[in-house]
């Protein structure tokens, strides 16, 4: 009873902190980290624990698919390069920093040892930066590039943790290490990219939803379980299958199992990564009385290194995060140049298919001119969304530590010296960057002006974008082939009301995209949002009317209740978007 107890309280505290966050301006992590330090102090408060095992083999994996699916494949695929340094580069010269600096102040620590602590703390938290980020309205290529160093720098750390705990049982070479990392690499991807393309193949054959979102709760363990058994990293293997699943999901799935994948993946993350910061801040208090009965270094002592720590992986990361940016500055620079030679092979290949007849040749020349035109995109892309010094100041503050530091650290091995004080140290490092780089990421922003992606510039371009698939409905409409009875035609008023609809949409994002600009007017599109509403309320009125005189069988009544919904979730999306 005393454990459901708690379970019922955490989820309210949950709920609480989600709620009241948007209205504070305070990420939820940080009010739960708070709330959990509050209840550990708590006199014979029940003690919380998490075995580091569950959140690295169970909660993890789920947690790294739930944001893969929703990370565009496309912005992944643009920033690659400043994504691998983040999420490889850093975590090494981190975990390797750190670990000299504590090998270096603690005598009976051997290399090795503070290595894997260094690894424990140097992976950024995959929820934590990216919430902030988006609730803040950072620049999209900020975002992209926070999100998939978080995705991706779970596995660095992870195969770099397990080779430094080997290495303290037996010599292993740094070759050794790079040879292993490399190989964990690549077979996690070719694992995750294999579960991916059959776990699509087969969830596009169910119809049912409900049938389709079990499957995908089955997706991350697909790929972690046989990438963990080859010796391969998990992590990766997840983040690779849920970034194909994403990516193919508007082409294979039906929108029902869209929309409910969407959801419920969205209530796990929220569920576990919220509830693990909350048990996290429950553990200080356990932390601290364990850290002081084996007091090889004094509390005092313990805390000052993890702040230590603290501001060497600021230091470090904003060396890294420097030529990440300069990198992508020089390509925007070089972006003309690179559109011009585009365009000039553009025209060669467009001239030298058109010489061609049918076949296979030919089909790889309008390949090659959609890999051209992919790439003068990207090249568009960057130059849009170049980046500077407010950048690289946000991008530097915005590495907070989460979960997976708070597993890791609690997976080194029983008889590593300081064992007490290093898990300590990991936690001090976690809590303080959630609550002092966290906190304060608001006020940094402000302070350097950053500003986030053009709201009006991205509903013209949403309208334009509705314009082309609009136009494409209208070539299908003017000769529509469709299974009719035997001598049975088109009716010509339906393909009328057809393309009306179709049209109604470009149109009403054009209305909001003027509404951006700052043109006050009530146009017909957000006319009918008005009158519609007013239909669906009335609707619903005579629906429950008609519940109440049970008239009609509650079959019939529970399916008029479906359409309505549906009729009114989709003028509620319209209400959103606009």
């Amino acid at each position: 009873m005393e454990y459901a107890l708690l379970i019922v309280a955490g989820m309210l505290v949950l709920v609480a902190a989600a709620a009241f966050s948007k209205r504070l301006g305070i990420a939820a992590p940080i009010l739960l980290v708070i709330a959990g330090i509050g209840y550990s102090f708590i006199p014979g408060a029940p003690h919380l624990a998490l075995d580091p095992e569950v959140v690295l083999d169970v909660l993890l994996p789920l947690l790294l698919y739930a944001a893969a699916v929703q990370v565009p494949l496309v912005d992944f695929r643009r920033n690659l390069g400043g994504i691998t340094m983040l999420s490889v580069v850093l975590v090494v010269v981190s975990a390797v920093v750190i670990g000299f600096i504590l090998f270096m102040l603690l005598p009976q620590l051997d290399l090795a040892a503070a290595i894997a602590l260094g690894a424990v703390v140097s992976p950024t938290d995959a929820v934590a930066a990216t919430a902030i980020a988006k609730r803040l309205g950072l620049p999209a290529r900020d975002v992209t590039l926070l999100e998939g160093e978080s995705l991706v720098n779970d596995a660095t750390a992870l195969v770099l943790l397990k080779s430094a705990i080997a290495a303290t049982a037996a010599s292993v070479s740094v070759w050794d290490v790079a040879g292993g990392f490399l190989r964990s690499v690549l077979v996690a991807a070719a694992i995750g990219l294999v579960v991916g393309f059959v776990t699509v193949r087969v969830r596009s054959r169910f119809s049912d939803p409900v049938l389709d979102t079990v499957i995908s709760f089955v997706v991350p363990f697909l790929a972690f379980i046989p990438a963990e058994a080859l010796g391969a990293s998990g992590a990766l293997s997840v983040v690779v299958a849920g970034l194909y699943a994403g990516h193919q999901s508007a082409r294979r799935f039906s929108v029902q199992s869209r929309i409910s994948e969407r959801v419920n993946w969205r209530v796990i993350a929220f569920v576990i990564e919220n509830g693990v910061f909350l048990i996290m801040g429950g553990q200080l208090a356990g932390l601290v009385q364990e850290s002081v009965r084996h007091p090889e270094i004094a509390l005092p002592g313990t805390l000052a290194l993890g702040l230590l720590v603290v501001v060497v992986l600021l230091v470090v990361r904003a060396l890294v995060v420097a030529p990440v940016l300069v990198r992508i500055r020089r390509a925007a620079r070089r972006a003309d140049d690179d559109r011009e030679r585009l365009s000039s092979m553009r025209e060669r290949m467009s001239a030298w298919r058109e010489r061609l007849g049918d076949g296979r040749v030919r089909e790889r020349a309008q390949r090659a001119e959609q890999r051209i035109d992919r790439r003068d995109a990207d090249m568009v892309d960057l130059q849009k969304n170049s980046v500077g010094w407010r950048d690289g100041v946000v991008l530097s503050w915005a590495g907070m530590r989460g979960v997976v530091t708070l597993a890791a650290a609690q997976s080194l091995p029983e008889h590593t010296p300081y064992r007490p004080q290093l898990v300590l140290v990991a936690f001090v490092v976690a809590i303080v960057s959630l609550l002092a780089q966290g906190g304060t990421l608001p006020l940094l922003i402000r302070l350097t002006r950053i500003r986030g992606s053009d709201a009006a510039a991205d509903a013209r371009e949403l309208a334009s974008l509705l314009d082309e698939v609009a136009d494409a409905a209208e070539r299908a409409l003017a000769d529509p082939v469709i299974d009719l009875p035997e001598g049975q035609g088109v009716d010509p008023a339906v393909v009328d009301r057809v393309r009306n609809d179709v049209g109604m949409m470009a149109e009403s994002a054009w209305e909001q995209a003027a509404t951006r600009q700052g043109e006050q007017q009530v146009g017909p599109h957000a006319q009918y949002g008005m009158l519609l509403r007013v239909a669906i309320d009335a609707e619903r009125e005579a629906l429950l009317d008609a519940r109440s005189r049970g008239d009609y069988p509650s079959r019939v009544l529970r399916r008029a209740q479906e359409l309505l919904d549906q009729e009114e979730a989709r003028l509620e999306r319209r209400s959103a978007d606009g």
